[in-house]
């Protein structure tokens, strides 16, 4: 039967149907806007039976001409916590999705889709409940908005709806994102061009380089999409991360000594870190002030009761692989980025 992925190009729709044939799915039709042309290099090296451009994929959907379909995995989206265009994040994020939705209920389809953590704003308590959501810009409003109304569908709901609340996700196929990329990808883009690794300064209650995400390796944010799909009789709203809380600090500690042992260097230390400079701080940026969330953790209880009980990578193993991975595929990585972080 066929699968449809949208956000096909993206970062983590790639790493989907990357997935899905390394199980001998090859019979995925990809959605996606290739305005941007370079987003291409996410899908040459995976197998696809067809490639559908957004606009042109919904009414061709609604009228059921892609014929037994499984499931959509929807990760199509706007996904840049800082554009201001509302009228644009609605339409992308709400509304196509509202309409993707209702399409795939009158056909008894399968639904999975990415939510964020972006909907849980400044809280300091991230469970799937509404008292906890309260989102801080327009792309959170907008995720948040959407999983409001699958609340409302899921008692009669005719086939599964799943949504994932992903948190700071970081991995191979991102090097489209610009500012928008994992602050993984800037250290390591930071210190292989200047040998140095800056992130922001104190902001709130939080030190330099102190601020708490919760950061989660695509990877896994791939097997809970499989998970659901195996289990078409699972529904609701579902965070997905480490579970765990991290400084940015130790983001780019890992970075850096990953990178260090690939030159045979030493380990450093935080404190020897910056007395070396090979970690220094910006001033925290001004538009990003009162939009910002300083600590993220994702509470898993409701994946776990779900039935989903693979341990997720640390920060230590998630870096290491994708620093591996992107020492093996440098003509891949993007171009560096000289300051601090707007994720």
């Amino acid at each position: 039967m066929t699968l449809i992925v949208t956000g096909a190009a993206g970062f983590i729709g790639s790493n989907l149907i990357q997935a899905l044939n390394q199980r001998g799915e090859t019979n995925v039709i990809a959605v996606d806007d290739l305005t941007d042309g370079d987003k291409f290099r996410n899908l040459a090296d995976s197998d696809i039976a067809d490639y559908l451009d957004k606009d042109d994929f919904l009414e061709r959907f609604s009228r059921g001409q892609f014929g037994k379909v499984r499931a959509v995995l929807h990760q199509g989206a706007c996904s840049s916590t800082v554009e201001g265009n509302g009228r644009f994040m609605m339409d992308n994020n709400y509304r196509f999705s509202r309409d993707l939705l209702q399409s795939a209920q009158a056909q008894q389809i399968p639904m999975l889709y990415a939510s964020s953590a972006a909907v849980y704003g400044a809280g300091q308590d991230f469970r799937e409940q509404r008292q906890c959501e309260r989102p801080l810009n327009v792309y959170g409003y907008s995720k948040f908005l959407f999983d409001q109304y699958v609340r409302r569908q899921l008692q009669a709901s005719c086939s599964q709806i799943v949504g994932l609340r992903y948190f700071n996700v970081y991995g191979p196929r991102e090097q489209h994102k610009g500012t928008m990329a994992s602050v993984a990808l800037h250290c390591y883009n930071q210190y292989q061009a200047h040998g140095a690794v800056q992130l922001f300064g104190s902001y709130g209650d939080y030190p330099a380089g102190g601020h708490l995400r919760d950061f989660v390796a695509v990877d896994d944010v791939v097997r809970v999409n499989l998970f659901f799909l195996d289990h078409p009789g699972l529904s609701g709203i579902f965070n997905v991360g480490s579970g765990r809380a991290q400084s940015f600090n130790d983001i780019a500690l890992a970075v850096i000594n990953r990178l260090r042992l690939a030159r045979d260097e030493p380990p450093v230390s935080l404190q020897v870190a910056l007395r070396d400079k090979l970690l220094s701080y910006s001033e925290f940026p001004v538009h990003l002030r009162g939009k910002y969330q300083c600590y993220t953790c994702a509470d898993l209880k409701r994946l776990r009761d779900a039935g989903y009980r693979a341990a997720t990578l640390t920060v230590e193993q998630g870096i290491n692989r994708y620093c591996d991975e992107l020492l093996a595929n440098r003509a891949a990585a993007p171009s560096p980025v000289a300051h601090g972080f707007a994720a």
